[in-house]
């Protein structure tokens, strides 16, 4: 069965991932099937060794996080454990569609590596309220140099 045969039949729409037997699955992603021979079983999740991530989807687990090229997505405790990875938590994290049935899971494009601005290392535009509650949009700056300065408890 093909990737977008599947994909109409268990209503491509749905973002919710169905349980897959114990053991080992099949990975539809781009336009690849990839059998992955080992499985952790779980009931609603799709765990993975790390070490097959990069077949599935080109990503590789490091310390920074989950990294594709020069881009690198943090990782939370709940998606690794031990040798395992969870990928639809992480397809849940990065808003990519997915959808199983029988032991086969279907992943859509992974929005952030799809958008424009990966390609053209152009921010997307956010809005955030200055020192007087204005809210001052990132493209009020475009054609100008800016730096942005964030911070995080974790």
């Amino acid at each position: 069965m093909n990737r977008r045969d599947f994909l109409l039949a268990s209503s491509g729409a749905a973002l919710a991932c169905a349980a897959t037997p114990p053991g080992s699955a099949t990975v539809l992603y781009g336009d690849r099937a990839i059998t992955v021979d080992k499985t952790r079983p779980d009931a609603k999740e799709l765990w993975v060794r790390a070490a097959d991530l990069p077949r599935i989807n080109q990503f590789e687990v490091k310390p920074q996080g989950a990294c594709r090229a020069d881009m690198c997505i943090p990782l939370s405790k709940d998606l690794k454990s031990g040798e395992w990875f969870n990928l639809t938590g992480f397809a849940r994290k990065v808003h990519q569609a997915c959808v199983a049935d029988s032991g086969t899971w279907s992943f859509g494009e992974i929005p952030l590596v799809r958008g424009e601005f990966y390609k053209t290392r152009i921010a997307p535009d956010f809005a955030v309220p200055d020192r007087q509650g204005r809210m001052v949009h990132l493209s009020d700056f475009r054609g100008r140099k800016v730096l942005v300065v964030t911070w995080a408890s974790w």
